[in-house]
């Protein structure tokens, strides 16, 4: 569905008014639907979603809001913190040498922040790490981003073989552009590698997976912040910038919001076999208007929209098209406090304080002292510890295998430092022998 336009707002000239068409996206994490294993060169793999684009559908809603990015990019650059790095404090100096050499062949900072977004995003990031000839040492670590990453279908015993690297933006992609790497033992990825290698395998490159636990057992996980968009802050603030916008463009008030789901678009384009970009572009604006063409008139009086629904397991319906009429009574100044509290609200799910990221908007605001923001980055960054945690493990199976005694990864935080101190910020961290900086 790239490059269509189904927001927007137009003229109701017989009513003086204007109606806004939004997307809906309460569905963008659930399925209606049980998703069936789809076959690519002859694997099974699960789709990321009905139709394989949940993640960038995600990604494109995240884009759509500039609150929701801000805390994206804030959570992920909290939780890499002041960087990842291969504590040789303990360790002699020809070892140290060697993961000096390992350094400069892998660029880590960008390794590490990129999955700290993969993490924050999807809730899971996956790492691969290319052995020697010899299959002795580890000598590559790569990042794979998540939203091209699949998932091969679980064996009887639960267990993912195979990860499926590609542009799966693309409906069927070209069978060159899909990688097929293995994946180690999600449980117990070091295991499952000094097996594979005591049983001779001539395979080189290996997947390991970093993954949320989350409460619902899925082969993606559902990330916390889809309650967002399961809920309505997310489509109330679009609302409030869509009626701001044409309250300075146009004196006519929104009276109506129309909420549209794809699902309706695709039914119409595929009822009428209409697969032309421009054509469907142009259905769009041909199916908007007759919706408008519905709403005005005294001649419409008594009418009915009839549109398709499913029920839920909960007992919930869920249209396709939902008509909801807008209290126009505010004027545009009053919007100031309704967009502060849908931007709190963002914020308070995403897990970031409004202060922290300056995204609260409006003259009259509260604002923390400065011993408040340094604690409450303090606490930001202490929350990362199961996150690091979690990331951690492909990085002592790198150690491990390379026999680098006295080497263990470490990701410090950033201590904010008050004045008597006399420095902006030191690097603390919770390692063993560091008792008085944890």
């Amino acid at each position: 569905m790239d490059n269509l336009c189904f927001t927007s707002v137009e003229n109701i000239p017989q009513l003086k008014a204007r109606a806004a068409f939004t997307d809906r996206c309460a569905a963008v994490f659930r399925e209606d639907s049980e998703i069936t294993p789809s076959n690519f060169n002859g694997i099974q793999y699960m789709p990321w979603g009905g139709d394989d684009q949940m993640p960038y559908d995600i990604i494109d809603l995240i884009e759509q809001d500039e609150t929701l990015a801000t805390c994206q990019i804030f959570n992920a650059e909290i939780c890499y913190g002041s960087g990842l790095v291969y504590d040789c404090a303990e360790a002699t100096k020809a070892v140290t040498s060697e993961v000096d050499d390992f350094m400069l062949d892998n660029d880590l900072a960008a390794y590490f922040l990129g999955v700290c977004q993969d993490f924050k995003h999807f809730g899971f990031a996956v790492s691969v790490i290319i052995l020697n000839a010899e299959g002795t040492r580890v000598v590559r670590l790569m990042r794979k981003e998540a939203c091209y990453c699949r998932f091969a279908v679980a064996d009887k015993s639960g267990r993912i073989p195979k990860i499926l690297y590609g542009n799966w933006r693309r409906i069927i992609p070209n069978k060159d552009a899909v990688e097929v790497i293995d994946l180690l033992d999600t449980s117990s990825p070091w295991r499952d590698l000094q097996d594979r290698l005591a049983k001779g395998t001539r395979t080189r490159k290996f997947a390991v997976l970093s993954r949320v636990p989350t409460p619902d057992s899925t082969y993606y996980p559902i990330p916390h912040y889809a309650a967002l968009f399961r809920g309505k802050w997310y489509n109330i603030k679009q609302l409030i910038g869509i009626a701001k916008e044409s309250k300075l463009k146009n004196s006519a008030p929104i009276k109506y919001q129309i909420e549209i789901s794809h699902k309706y678009w695709e039914g119409i384009f595929r009822a009428e076999g209409i697969t032309d970009r421009g054509k469907q572009q142009e259905r769009i604006v041909t199916e908007k208007q007759r919706i408008l063409d519905f709403l005005t008139g005294a001649e419409n009086s008594g009418k009915a929209w009839f549109s398709t629904f499913y029920v839920t397991p909960d007992g919930k319906e869920q249209h396709d098209v939902v008509i909801n009429k807008i209290d126009d009574s505010k004027e545009g100044g009053d919007w100031e406090s309704d967009i502060q509290e849908a931007v709190n609200m963002i914020c308070f799910t995403m897990r970031v304080h409004s202060n922290l990221v300056g995204s609260v908007p409006g003259k009259a605001q509260t604002n923390n002292s400065g011993s408040d923001k340094r604690e409450l980055y303090t606490i930001a960054q202490a929350l990362q510890k199961p996150y690091h945690d979690l990331l951690f493990t492909v990085h002592r199976i790198i150690i491990r295998l390379n026999r680098w005694q006295g080497v263990r990864p470490d990701c410090p935080f950033i201590q904010l430092t008050t004045l008597d101190e006399h420095a902006d910020a030191k690097q603390v961290t919770t390692n063993d022998d560091n008792p008085d900086d944890q």
